[in-house]
């Protein structure tokens, strides 16, 4: 099955080669010139992967990755950034707001189409039907009683913990910030900060150890945010 792109960039030329050199390698693009018409596209069709430029005429590709990172639907797609400002401060915003992969203008179209196919690798864009991802064989998640069990045992989990350890379930592999996270645990908590889901984290991390004390399924980021690795 072809996996399909969303590519949000308003320079036509720019939007041009870059479809061009993702079509050349077998991949379905779809082009958007605005963020509203972006987020239209996300809402009526399913992407494996989203191309988003930070600088748009109608608001910025960082918001809609915000946006993208706090709604369940999108939370785990794999998010590709463009820009024309190189800084470190940009890249760190990115990356710390859920981005996957950041690459500066000016660049190559074959190093963006290499970057998109090794994100594509990464997240199993195309897996084999009726496989069940890792996660899968290891964690169970029982959505309607809100519970997950680990090697078959049930974890006592709070409200909370439960949330936050769905959320990392649901994008295996990838690195969740600490902003996506709270979106995911605490919703528009105003009294919820960073601090707290560290201090989440290291209980979830305790609570798995009595289980399987020789595994450390949750990696921490730094500057990043945490990462739940299946073995």
């Amino acid at each position: 099955m072809t996996a399909r792109l969303l590519l949000l960039e308003d320079d036509p030329a720019i939007a041009r080669t870059v479809a061009y050199a993702l079509e050349r390698d077998g991949l379905a693009v779809t082009h958007s010139l605005l963020v509203d018409d972006a987020r239209r596209q996300i809402r009526a069709s399913h992407f494996d992967l989203l191309v988003l430029d930070v600088g748009l005429p109608d608001g910025s590709g960082l918001d809609l990755l915000r946006e993208l990172r706090h709604a369940e639907r999108t939370s785990t797609v794999p998010v590709l950034m463009l820009s024309a400002h190189g800084e470190e401060i940009d890249r760190v915003l990115g990356l710390e707001l859920g981005a996957d992969d950041y690459l500066a203008k000016p660049f190559s179209p074959r190093e963006l189409a290499a970057r998109v196919k090794a994100l594509l690798r990464r997240a199993g864009a195309r897996p084999v039907a009726g496989a069940a991802p890792p996660a899968a064989h290891i964690f169970k998640d029982d959505e309607h009683g809100q519970r997950i069990s680990l090697r078959g045992q049930p974890l006592a989990l709070t409200r909370r913990e439960y949330r936050l350890l769905a959320h990392l379930l649901r994008g295996a592999g990838r690195i969740h910030s600490r902003e996506a996270l709270l979106a995911a645990a605490w919703g528009d908590d105003s009294d919820s900060t960073d601090r707290t889901v560290d201090t989440h984290i290291k209980t979830l991390r305790a609570k798995l150890r009595e289980v399987d004390a020789a595994t450390e399924y949750i990696s921490t980021h730094r500057g990043m945010g945490y990462c739940l690795d299946v073995p």
